[in-house]
């Protein structure tokens, strides 16, 4: 006897099907990798609260830290501080928005303030690369759509994980190469400061 219950079709359980691999998906880790950069107030405390604001996210830890890396500012308003810049590899069950999501609640907790284009900011919290992601959507490009072109971002990618690639554009470590490498592109290592890998 046919039925015109909705919920005793096949296509239903297809469904259901979807929706349970999609939950399984969320919760089974992917890597990422996150820039981080500041150049207003204690620019390394800043950068370490951010990472220790991550690793306190349900849902993420902090695998690998960068070296911090200086930058002048490039573009916005002249006379910027220049930056300290680092990179956090993650690993995490969070989906592509929702990490995009606590990355500019963290921004906001260190009083980020959005007024002037490539201004001065207290932090910076960007989403390079998201495992097996590649997204057009204008709130976020995966992968970040000039990490490849962006030495403060590739040398300390680079450091963080060696073997890292921008999908669509090559190893990072060749990315850095092709600018001519840190030091051509004005980016210092600064081996006297150095970021805590969360417990």
């Amino acid at each position: 006897m046919a039925t015109t219950d909705p919920t005793a079709t096949p296509t239903t359980f297809d469904l259901q099907g979807k929706v349970d691999r999609a939950e399984s998906t969320l919760h089974s880790p992917r890597t990422a990798a996150v820039a981080l950069g500041s150049n207003l107030g204690n620019r390394l405390e800043t950068l370490q609260g951010a990472v220790d604001a991550l690793e306190d996210t349900p849902g993420v830890r902090v695998t690998a830290l960068s070296a911090v890396y200086e930058t002048d500012a490039v573009g916005g308003p002249e006379n910027q501080p220049s930056y300290f810049n680092a990179v956090a590899v993650l690993r995490t069950s969070l989906p592509p928005q929702d990490l995009l999501e606590r990355a500019n609640a963290v921004e906001d907790a260190f009083g980020r303030v959005r007024e002037v284009r490539w201004g001065p900011r207290t932090l910076d919290v960007d989403v390079l690369a998201y495992e097996g992601v590649t997204s057009d959507d204008p709130q976020l490009t995966l992968p970040h759509p000039r990490a490849h072109e962006r030495a403060f971002v590739l040398a300390p990618w680079q450091d963080a994980d060696p073997a890292a690639e921008v999908p669509g554009h090559g190893p990072v470590a060749d990315l850095l190469a092709g600018l001519g490498g840190a030091a051509a592109q004005g980016v210092r290592l600064r081996a006297d400061l150095q970021l805590r890998l969360p417990e």
